[in-house]
């Protein structure tokens, strides 16, 4: 695997302003009668990266294109480095964007095509050329300045865009989906690349992806979106696991929404029950009677045969996957029946399809879902 190389210390742009290096205040994007954003506020801190995320349609790409001056917003004010830039040009943002496509120019060398905006924008060729080369050095492909891009893997065409994209020294790097071209084993190993330059050199990232772990793995906050309204803005972590509804708890990463009886309260830890199962979480705020639980298909414990200390289920489906087993388990609860996804790490005596069994549920990835 080719890392990124070490960024030395003279490389750190000087310590972050106080002012956000993005803000959207109240900002709307409509197209005649349909609004794609609508009333949408949120900063960017210097050095960060924040990941837009969401469902195809939620406005996320809509939301960086008028970052980037792609899109003119409709309504409200966009402002980087604290200048309002809501009326001005793409060319006029001090932004760069790495696309989904990344828009090589095939006849061009990979040197050539890292140089071309200093080119364009005035620099002479020799000084272009030597701060493209050292940026294909900081994206680990020195070496390979005179190739095609055709002549390169889509890892390292992904690679010569970033370099195009940092060589201008833009205040904020935009990224669109940049690893959708790719496969799995590749965007693994390139979205470590980005965070890693990212983190090295301090830069200021928006990246929009519909993958929630490539979110969870990349961001240091992730804005996930829903019908062009911002459904929860927080840390991966806290998406991850204090959900602030059933949508949330839903899309990031798999979930199981299964009904619960609230008993009662001691202090921020409620008392729940799921059929015969007893849970001691925090309660999150919400009010006795029937609640919504979320629960990560790693915090179901699968014991065979019946108790009375868990939910009688049946297993339904069985898959084999290397280091642990997937089941989904038929159970009853709330007067109908449900499914469960479930992943176990026993994979020496698996259960079989057909198999009756008894439902637990560790406390650690499950979480009551607010109202």
């Amino acid at each position: 695997m080719t890392h990124f190389s070490p960024i030395p210390p003279t490389a750190a742009p000087a310590a972050a302003s106080a002012r956000p290096a993005v803000e959207f205040r109240s900002v709307c994007k409509r197209y005649g009668s349909f609004t794609a954003v609508g009333g949408v506020s949120f900063a960017i801190e210097t050095g960060t990266l924040v990941t837009l995320l969401g469902p195809s349609g939620c406005g996320k790409t809509t939301t960086l294109r008028m970052i980037a001056g792609l899109e003119q917003a409709s309504s409200g004010s966009i402002l980087i480095g604290g200048e309002d830039v809501t009326g001005r040009s793409a060319a006029e943002r001090d932004v760069s964007m790495v696309f989904q496509s990344y828009a090589l120019f095939p006849h061009m060398s990979i040197l050539d095509n890292v140089a071309y905006g200093l080119v364009v924008g005035g620099m002479p060729k020799r000084q272009a050329a030597e701060a493209a080369r050292a940026k294909l050095e900081l994206v680990g492909l020195a070496g390979l300045e005179k190739r095609l891009p055709s002549e390169l893997s889509g890892g390292q065409q992904q690679r010569v865009a970033v370099a195009r994209a940092i060589v201008l020294e833009p205040r904020v790097l935009l990224f669109d989906e940049p690893l959708s071209n790719l496969d799995a084993k590749m965007r693994r190993r390139v979205r470590e690349d980005i965070r890693q330059l990212q983190q090295s050199l301090k830069l200021t990232v928006v990246y929009v992806t519909h993958d929630q772990e490539e979110a969870l793995a990349v961001s240091d906050r992730i804005i996930v979106m829903s019908g062009g309204e911002i459904a929860q803005d927080g840390s991966p972590r806290d998406l991850y696991e204090r959900p602030a509804s059933r949508f949330i708890a839903d899309f990031i990463g798999d979930a199981n929404i299964v009904p619960a009886v609230l008993d009662g309260r001691d202090g921020e830890i409620g008392r729940f029950r799921v059929g015969t199962a007893a849970l001691a979480l925090p309660h999150r705020g919400v009010s006795g009677g029937i609640v919504d639980l979320a629960v990560r298909p790693n915090a179901i414990r699968l014991s065979g045969g019946t108790s009375s200390e868990g939910v009688p289920g049946c297993i339904r489906y069985a898959a084999y996957l290397g280091d642990h087993m997937e089941y989904e388990v038929a159970v009853t609860l709330g007067g109908k029946e449900m499914m469960l996804f479930a992943a176990i790490p026993d994979v020496e005596a698996p259960f079989a399809v057909g198999d009756a069994v008894t439902v637990g549920f560790a406390p650690q990835g499950v979480t009551a879902i607010p109202a």
